[in-house]
This record gives structure tokens, sequence and C-alpha cells, in this order.
């Protein structure tokens, strides 16, 4: 019994490569169309992208161009090539802004960079290109019933920038003096971060790193300095509090305050 159903699954693939052969030479558009999107449905996407993106330029100004392209877009979503689906997602938008599918191009098209984006330490140009085609798809359809979940994912990849922000305010904090004064720059990057990210989970991470550096900073300045920098650095801490007065990290907050209180005489 074991070996009739080897068989028979044997002749079943034979059967399929070779009418896949016999598509790939066929002239006839229609049933290289027809064969593709039983592909599709059969998850063989590597063969419905090969014969899609053999007939989607000819079947231009055809009434099944329009499917054919989004069928070759959503082939290669569903292998996880998210490159190819975004830039193929992109060119039915542009090429059919009322079309049929605009609604779920546009979102999968971000979506599709949203499960590409890549940990904080690498490049994140799709984390951006994400964040860009999800605010187009709310833009476009904030009536959708996928709003929440592209929302989600928005603030996701949100985070993800602003932690590789907050890591790289953390390396300059580490640097301290080394060749320069490595403290402003922590300062700048975690606010540019806060202003770029405001509802970030790691804002209180980033007011808590520039309050620090504000401190190194006046602690390792020259004497006539600190009396003004340890201003800063109380401002900044009332800031701090203010803003999270049940804040895990108040007791070296409250540390802090007490020095620089103590250089400027309060």
């Amino acid at each position: 019994m074991l070996r009739h159903l080897i068989w028979m699954a044997i002749a079943v693939l034979l059967t399929s490569c070779g009418e896949y052969q016999k598509v790939l030479k066929s002239t006839d558009m229609d049933y290289k169309f027809d064969f593709a999107k039983r592909a599709f449905e059969e998850k063989k996407y590597t063969q419905a992208t090969s014969i899609l993106t053999e007939i989607i330029t000819r079947l231009k100004g055809y009434e099944k161009a329009e499917d054919a392209l989004y069928l070759l877009a959503l082939s290669y979503y569903e292998s996880n090539d998210y490159v190819n689906s975004g830039a193929y997602f992109k060119t039915y938008y542009n090429r059919y802004p009322k079309g049929k599918y605009t609604e779920l191009a546009r979102f999968y098209c971000g979506y599709g960079y949203y499960l590409d984006s890549p940990e904080t330490q690498l490049d994140q140009s799709d984390t951006m290109k994400g964040i860009e085609e999800l605010q187009g798809f709310l833009d476009y359809f904030p009536r959708s019933d996928k709003v929440n979940i592209a929302q989600n994912a928005i603030f996701e990849l949100q985070d993800k920038l602003t932690l590789k922000q907050l890591e790289n305010a953390q390396l300059y904090y580490n640097l301290g003096n080394y060749m320069g004064n490595n403290y402003e720059s922590a300062i700048i990057v975690a606010q540019n971060a806060i202003k770029n990210y405001p509802y970030s989970r790691y804002k209180e991470d980033l007011e808590l790193l520039v309050l620090k550096s504000r401190y190194q900073e006046a602690a390792q300045s020259v004497e006539e300095k600190k009396a003004d920098r340890f201003r800063e650095v109380i401002d900044e801490y009332y800031s701090f509090v203010n803003n999270y007065p049940d804040s895990p990290n108040r007791q070296e907050a409250d540390n802090i305050l007490k020095i620089a209180q103590s250089h400027v005489g309060e």
C-alpha cells in the first residue's frame, strides 16, 4: 500500500513538472495565466512567479493585466520574498491607484517590510520603508479593517528605530571624553530620538541617559564651568521626575540631584 502511494505521488509530481515545462514553452497567455493561478493556489509560488514575471508585460493593456500583477506580488509575499513583493505591490498601486486590490497592495507592501525588518544592529532601511508604506496605507484607507494591524506595526518599527538611537547614544556615553566630549553627542542623539519618536517605550531610558550625560559632562568640566553645568543637571532632573515620578530609576536620579545641588550651593 505504501509503495503504491509513493508511486502515485511520483506520478503526480512528474505530471506537474511536465505541465510546467509545457506552460513555459506555450505562447497562449490565457493558458499561462490560468496555470499561474493554479500554481499559486497549490502554493507552488516559484512556478507562479516565474510564469507571471514572463507574462505581466505582455498582458499590459489587457483585462487580466491587473490581476496578474497583483498575483505576482502576492506570490512573492507568500514565499517570504518581501523585497520583490514590496516592489510589485508598489508598482501595482501606482499603476492602479483605484484598482480593486489597491487597499491590500498598500497594506501588504508595508507589512512585508515590517516582517522583513532586521535586528537593530543592522541597516534599518527596510524598517523606514515599512513605516513609510504603512503610514501611506493609513492615509489612503483610514477606515480599513487592517488599520489596527498597521498602526501596531508602525509602533513596533518606530520602537526599533528608537532602540537603535538609544544604543548609539549609550555608545557615546560609554566613550566619555575619549577623543572629545562624547557626552554632548549622547545628549544630541537621545534628544533627537525623543523628538522624532515621542511615544516610544524607550523614551524614559533616553531621558535618563540625557540626565546622566549632563551629570558626567558637569562633573568632568573645568572648575569655572561646573556651576552652570550642574544647574543644567538640576533642570534635567526635574524634567525627568516630572515625567516619571515613579520611575524605577528614581533613586539614581535623586542621587544625581544631591550631588548637583552641592555644587551650586542649594
